[in-house]
């Protein structure tokens, strides 16, 4: 498949710049034998008892950054990756790039090494004992490039889901934003549990595909990990003819990428998985995800599961209807298509 495949015109003025007064308050966009607008608070009305919700539990860090180099010039970070206590891989953008074996300085005036650079990030060296409670103390969230504003105090917990629990990510794991804590006791009550997996998403999240040829595109890598408790429950929710609703793309690349001769097995690890049309999904039934951006990844994995003419469909539908898109934008719940 072309990327021209996955193209279509998204009016600027649908891409959320501000999330709704409250989680819940999103619309949602169910497909079953026809199209169905509701509210986000309703989608109890679509599960059964006995099914499983698996969510990404990944939190995301203050990865924003702003310093001065050792010449005077502004520099903003972008972390990409922690990889130990005091040491990150990030992008650094400057009116020119820092020196290798040159310092950074930030506002509290906490020192960086530049400490080399590969494939287009750095690898810096924080001079702090805490490199978390530095991030907390003075790092912006990240937020993604399609939204045209700077972060607020809002943002710090609006651009987290309310299960967030390990630290590592730079971008939400969208889908999950629309849930309160009262959606899931509710859900409990009705029989729908809820367990979780981790992804840490990077900023590759954002970067365009370039190929033409789909096949031809080389993902990013991302730390993920998946319990045994959760493989268990998973296994009997199945065997119990129960559904497993991944909410989020993310959490559908774990549960992907964590089959051995197709079998769900507990692992930490790496994943650069790239699902597209021709994909056959083995452990995810039905999927709750937002509206993503024309010829992106995300949209091509929403293509293999339910088709790519009944993507673009329900495309069409939802900016007709004007549903908000994106990191802050509304959401759909979609079942698998078994005949693709």
């Amino acid at each position: 498949m072309q990327l021209k495949d996955f193209d279509f015109d998204l009016p600027a003025s649908l891409i959320a710049q501000h999330p709704p007064k409250n989680r819940i308050d999103s619309r949602l966009l169910v497909k079953r034998s026809s199209i169905i607008d509701i509210q986000f608070n309703q989608i109890g009305d679509f599960f059964q008892s006995g099914d499983l919700l698996i969510m990404n539990n990944t939190k995301v860090i203050p990865a924003r950054l702003f310093g001065i180099k050792e010449t005077g010039g502004k520099v903003e970070i972008m972390i990409e990756r922690i990889l130990d206590e005091n040491r990150v891989l990030a992008m650094i953008k400057a009116s020119r790039a820092p020196k290798i074996g040159s310092f950074i300085f930030l506002e509290n005036d906490v020192n960086i090494i530049v400490y080399q650079k590969d494939n287009g990030f750095y690898t810096l060296i924080f001079e702090t004992d805490s490199l978390f409670d530095l991030l907390n103390n003075i790092g912006h969230i990240p937020l993604p490039p399609y939204i045209k504003r700077t972060d607020n105090i809002q943002d710090l917990s609006r651009y987290q889901t309310v299960y967030a629990q390990k630290e590592g990510a730079v971008a939400a794991p969208t889908a999950g934003l629309h849930f309160d804590d009262s959606l899931l006791t509710q859900l409990k009550i009705q029989g729908i549990d809820h367990l979780f997996v981790t992804l840490h998403i990077g900023s590759g999240t954002f970067i365009p595909i370039r190929t033409n040829n789909i096949k031809n595109h080389v993902m990013h890598s991302e730390i993920f990990e998946i319990s045994q408790v959760t493989v268990d429950r998973i296994n009997l929710t199945k065997a119990n003819g129960g559904r497993i609703i991944a909410v989020g793309t993310t959490t559908v690349r774990v549960l992907e990428s964590s089959l051995k001769n197709g079998k769900l097995i507990a692992q930490s690890g790496e994943t650069d998985i790239f699902i597209y049309p021709s994909y056959k999904f083995i452990i995810v039934d039905s999927l709750i995800t937002n509206f993503h951006l024309p010829k992106s990844s995300l949209l091509m994995l929403v293509s293999a599961f339910i088709g790519r003419d009944k993507m673009l469909e329900l495309y069409q539908h939802a900016i007709e209807q004007k549903y908000k898109f994106l990191s802050y934008g509304d959401a759909m719940f979609l079942e698998k298509n078994n005949d693709l």
